[in-house]
């Protein structure tokens, strides 16, 4: 279902979501090319989690993304610019080149830091949370963490800490553990939780629990919505879990593009799709999902978000010129910001 947004809000979504989606069929491109810039790793298949999450939050309310981390950063208004930028390690990246694809962030739109350790940002969070409160702030703080991150006993008292503090935090568990390595067997990718039902855990602490859909834009945002709207009121957290299936082209070692760009036209052309993901573009691809969506309640045509498409990829292009144009910071910027100094 579509979120509960006016039309223009809606449009605006999907062209946040598409962003996400084609700045990151770019940066796979970009890395195939050279020269390396290290492993990556990329939230195609995932936007309709993060972008509609986003939304229903405010723009003072803080997230911490983990390794999946460009979505949120792009979907909190990040420049696709200095965003890619920042992943080549130049110097007018958002970070000055030294956060990178993992650990890029953005402080001024709410991103105060992103980690690639597992389940770190939770605890992180939770602190952001409690600091807020005490320091009289209407403001919800939320981590964002996969499945794996479940496994982590940092998890665990975490969420036990903040259920017993009633800390404004919402718990946003990205689950795309559905067709990913392990999943054949019956359980994660590790194998080594015993919860049948990852909300299970949550709930044994009292945390209120939400399953949804993680192709359902509309589902994500009530829930994070209904979230937010807790943590505000002073009822504490919310642990939410979005399942989806992991993207194909993230099972390799590194991402690619098994069968070249999304078209939109996959949409309402099924038929037309590559037949090794023709499943993946019917019933598994939140986003056109929410193009189909967005058709079915003619709140926009095909020509219309064709438009949009051809915008979104042309200031895409306009990102890679700008970041491969940059340069890398000089050798004596390597010890800069690497101290706090008073």
């Amino acid at each position: 279902m579509l979120p509960d947004l006016a039309p223009a809000e809606l449009i605006s979504l999907f062209r946040r979501m598409l962003l996400v989606r084609r700045w990151e069929e770019r940066l796979i491109q970009l890395a195939a090319e050279g020269p390396s810039f290290g492993h990556y790793h990329v939230y195609i298949g995932q936007e309709t989690i993060g972008v509609p999450a986003l939304w229903a939050l405010r723009s003072t309310d803080v997230v911490f993304p983990t390794h999946r981390n460009h979505g949120y950063l792009l979907g909190r208004g990040a420049d696709p610019g200095r965003l890619l930028a920042e992943v080549l390690g130049k110097a007018t990246g958002l970070n000055g080149g030294k956060g990178g694809t993992l650990h890029a962030s953005a402080p001024e739109l709410g991103i105060p830091h992103t980690s690639a350790i597992v389940g770190g940002v939770i605890p992180i969070a939770a602190g952001a949370a409690l600091a807020a409160r005490i320091k009289g702030r209407d403001q919800v703080s939320v981590a964002v963490f996969g499945d794996g991150a479940m496994e982590e006993g940092a998890a665990f008292e975490t969420f036990n800490t903040a259920a017993l503090w009633r800390v404004p935090v919402i718990f946003l568990c990205e689950n795309n553990t559905r067709d990913a390595l392990g999943a054949a067997a019956g359980g994660y990718p590790a194998s080594i939780i015993a919860a049948a039902d990852l909300c299970d855990i949550a709930r044994s602490v009292g945390l209120p629990t939400a399953a949804v859909d993680g192709t359902d834009a509309g589902a994500v945002f009530a829930a994070m919505r209904q979230g937010a709207v807790r943590a505000r009121g002073g009822d504490g957290p919310t642990f939410v879990e979005a399942v989806v299936s992991r993207w194909p082209g993230s099972s390799p070692l590194w991402p690619e593009l098994p069968a070249g760009r999304t078209e939109l036209r996959y949409a309402w052309a099924p038929q037309e799709a590559p037949e090794r993901l023709a499943l993946w573009y019917a019933e598994r691809d939140g986003l056109l999902r929410y193009v189909r969506e967005l058709l079915d309640a003619s709140l926009a045509t095909r020509e219309e978000l064709a438009r949009i498409d051809s915008e979104v990829r042309a200031a895409v292009e306009q990102a890679v010129r700008f970041a491969t144009d940059s340069a890398y910071p000089p050798a004596d910027a390597a010890y800069d910001n690497v101290f706090a100094s008073s």
